[in-house]
């Protein structure tokens, strides 16, 4: 996917753990996990205002858009093999 959660980069700026931060945001562990190390596919409104609240920072801090390159999606089908 093209777009990247960078909040290990924010958490290290702010000196923040995970940990604290779950609390902060009233957000499990585990969900923050899945999102710091990249495998969410999709992440709320809600959740985002609630981390941008707690890290004091923009929505584009925490995500960035990179092209992706031949890469596909798991669910996409590759050309040849829809044909």
């Amino acid at each position: 996917m093209a777009i990247r959660v960078t909040l290990d980069r924010m958490l290290q700026e702010r000196r923040m753990t995970l940990t604290e931060l779950s609390e902060a945001v009233g957000v499990t562990l585990a969900n923050l996990s899945i999102l710091k190390t990249g495998k969410a596919r999709a992440i709320r409104f809600s959740t985002l205002d609630a981390l941008c609240r707690a890290l004091d920072c923009q929505p584009a801090d925490l995500l960035e858009w990179t092209p992706e390159h031949d890469e596909m999606d798991d669910d996409e089908v590759p050309r040849e093999a829809a044909e």
